[in-house]
């Protein structure tokens, strides 16, 4: 990418009011163009593999799957984009797990034009960009999130890197836990949740904006 050609962005979000509000945005800034856009994250994985993009703008809320999955698998597929996430929610609880699943930085969505501009250059330059208004607040789900699910520190962290698609066994070793803990937690995150498997806690987890 030179200076002269535009910064690539492909935008992933389920609602087309917003899909066409970045649009606008983007075309406030003759260096950034949205060369296309996607309504789920199956979507999105299909499209970056046949569209080069330098930034990929996430919804953190999609229809089909929870975002750490699809930032970890985008991570994988197209390891030189940079994902800059994108949020209603200034308090969402799962910032933090995301931008360790490989995300670039966060924005708000009611952002303005020209912040909008300055951070797509900058996240594009490989700089980390988090929203101001999300300064000190990115550091995972707040004690009064969990305390309205009922589930300890603990049970999130292994719910959360369940969510990451990590495996028992690979849980274990990064908490430094006995897999049958491990095990015993996600089975009490579950009963809290009233979810029957992990896969529908994971579910329930992301509508509570745990992740």
């Amino acid at each position: 990418m030179t200076d002269a050609t535009p910064i690539r962005v492909l935008v992933v979000d389920d609602h087309p009011v917003i899909r066409g509000g970045v649009e606008l945005l983007a075309a406030q800034d003759p260096a950034i163009t949205v060369v296309g856009s996607a309504s789920t994250g199956h979507e999105a994985i299909r499209l970056v593999q046949e569209v080069p993009a330098e930034v990929i703008l996430l919804d953190l809320r999609l229809p089909d799957m929870p975002a750490p999955e699809l930032v970890t698998e985008l991570r994988r597929i197209v390891p030189k984009a940079k994902i800059l996430l994108f949020t209603a929610f200034a308090d969402h609880g799962a910032i933090d797990v995301l931008l360790d699943a490989g995300a670039d930085g966060c924005l708000v969505k009611d952002i303005t034009g020209v912040d909008f501009s300055t951070a797509v250059r900058r996240v594009a330059r490989g700089v980390r960009v988090i929203d101001p208004r999300l300064a000190g607040r990115h550091a995972s789900a707040t004690p009064e999130l969990l305390f309205h699910v009922g589930l300890t520190r603990r049970e999130y962290d292994v719910l959360r890197l369940a969510a990451m698609g990590h495996s028992n066994p690979e849980i274990a070793e990064r908490l430094l836990l006995a897999r049958n803990t491990v095990k015993t937690y996600l089975q009490t995150a579950m009963q809290k949740l009233n979810a029957r498997n992990r896969v529908e806690a994971i579910a329930k987890a992301h509508e509570a904006r745990l992740l």
